[in-house]
């Protein structure tokens, strides 16, 4: 072969290497642009979702504080089984919260991994007295949620009356299709459970004393702590709070528990935010416990 005929040789294989890597320069940068155009239209889809969020919160606030005439208790924080000033007032708000919850529901997942969750039950199941504390030491609750399973190594030999009572709420079903009704993104980083009521005033119909409180400073309640909520000593049912993130309060709320698992979910659904845009509300992206069940204790 000639050197004039090797050369024209050498220069079609470079072309055609050339075509190769452009073509696939071109595919790659097509597959990145399609990928972020995903990206994209899924963020369009969660800022979209929000503010209809938004909207309808906002009108079953404004609807509230009219049937309430502004004289709604104050609770206190992370008050459970709080009181409004009617009854009458206390059933329009609980119908405005239900139709809020249902509107979330219907507006599908905010958060990857989360599912549309189930219907939360009726607030109708009440106990006379709190069961009495066995030989429990250990264990673990698995909370089986729309967004995955959210696992807490419960502390039964620090807080016995407190596991006692979560584990019997739990083997009864109390928990099961009950909605986490609080988040709070500012100063405090907490997600409130257990409540049937939905609006921070339910309870099982018992009140258990103060176990395990944590000294005063800061960072008392860190990130995976899971304590009861109250209105004050001695008041705490069956609300619980979950910490996500490294949290300093006031050293009165007993705690009884860890999350081994499914602090990831707790966090994710904390960074889609509170449904009003407040740092303090109902979670954009509805958490609802599906089912509750104990393990592994004595």
């Amino acid at each position: 072969m000639s050197s004039t005929h090797a050369e024209h040789g050498h220069a079609a294989r470079a072309a055609r290497e050339r075509t190769v890597v452009t073509s696939s320069n071109r595919r790659e940068r097509e597959i990145a642009r399609a990928k972020f155009d995903r990206q994209q239209q899924r963020r369009v889809d969660r800022e979209e979702k929000a503010r209809s969020r938004q909207r309808i919160i906002a009108i079953v606030v404004i609807a509230g504080l009219v049937v309430a005439g502004g004289g709604w208790a104050v609770l206190s924080l992370l008050g459970d089984s709080g009181e409004s000033t009617t009854a009458s007032a206390n059933n329009e708000l609980d119908a405005a919260v239900s139709e809020l919850a249902e509107e979330l529901q219907a507006q599908g997942p905010l958060v990857d991994g989360c599912t549309d969750p189930v219907p939360v039950r009726a607030d109708d199941i009440t106990f006379d007295s709190a069961p009495a504390p066995g030989d429990q030491q250990d264990g673990s609750l698995t909370l089986a949620t729309n967004c995955g399973n959210i696992v807490i190594d419960m502390f039964g030999e620090l807080a016995p009356e407190t596991v006692a009572s979560a584990a019997f709420l739990a083997d009864t079903g109390f928990y099961d299709a009950t909605a986490c009704h609080r988040l709070t993104t500012a100063g405090i980083f907490v997600v409130q459970c257990g409540d049937p009521a939905g609006n921070g005033t339910g309870g099982p119909g018992y009140q258990l004393p103060d176990e395990n409180l944590p000294a005063e400073g800061e960072a008392n309640y860190p990130a995976g702590t899971v304590a009861m909520a109250n209105a004050g000593p001695g008041t705490a049912g069956s609300q619980f709070f979950l910490v996500y993130e490294d949290t300093t309060l006031p050293p009165g709320y007993t705690i009884w528990g860890e999350v081994s698992e499914g602090l990831d979910i707790l966090r994710s659904v904390a960074d889609a935010g509170v449904a009003d845009g407040s740092g303090d509300g109902l979670p954009a992206q509805p958490l609802v416990i599906e089912s509750a069940t104990v393990s592994g204790a004595n």
